[in-house]
């Protein structure tokens, strides 16, 4: 768990200065389309049920999430202009490193999820929370495009209850049976050959 820590703390600070100017110009286009902050802090539950404040640019117009907590299809009237191609890049999540880099979370664990689903989980899906959650996980890769999953269903949140969510907690579950260096690694390549488009097993 050091190394774990030690490789958090390394590679965040690099992805933080190596991000750092192409994040600043991010933050401007953000609020030069649309009236808020260039940032969005949502409560999330991290390792052994403690809140933190999770970190993303916003792609949301201002007060949108009191709408909903889940984005359905590529076109949610929600999400503002700049903040579909953010999303659709993952380049909205790029403020986490700082989350990573103080400790709230890793760089893989499971994706920590808002308070009004936790509540939901039964004893063995709150194992999930006995780990650090992370920027990506085995769920990540299957859900990918989550949103776009979401859409097809009439009853987007049932869907999720019922059906996305506890299968992405299963997946959780297997990593935590796995973790390791290797696992880890494993997981961010295929994670960032996700990202430019090279599908991977």
């Amino acid at each position: 768990m050091i190394a774990k820590r030690l490789f958090d703390i390394i590679f965040s600070l690099m992805a933080i200065l190596i991000f750092l100017i192409p994040g600043l110009l991010i933050a401007f286009l953000i609020i030069l389309g649309s009236k808020g902050s260039a940032f969005y802090i949502q409560q999330r539950i991290g390792k052994g049920g403690k809140y933190f404040g999770i970190k993303k640019f916003r792609t949301m117009y201002k007060y949108a999430d009191r709408k909903g907590l889940l984005t359905v299809g590529k076109r949610d009237p929600r999400i503002t202009r700049i903040g579909f191609f953010l999303r659709r890049s993952k380049l909205d999540e790029l403020p986490q490193f700082i989350n990573i880099l103080i400790g709230d979370m890793s760089f893989v664990g499971p994706r920590p999820e808002v308070k009004k689903y936790v509540d939901l989980y039964n004893e063995d899906q709150r194992k999930v929370l006995s780990v650090q959650p992370g920027l990506t996980d085995y769920a990540s890769l299957r859900y990918f495009d989550e949103n776009s999953i979401l859409s097809g269903y009439e009853d987007p949140e049932k869907a999720y209850i019922e059906k996305i969510m506890p299968d992405k907690i299963l997946l959780n579950l297997e990593y935590i049976d796995k973790m390791g260096i290797w696992t880890d690694l494993g997981i961010l390549f295929r994670t960032f050959f996700k990202i430019i488009g090279i599908h991977t097993k």
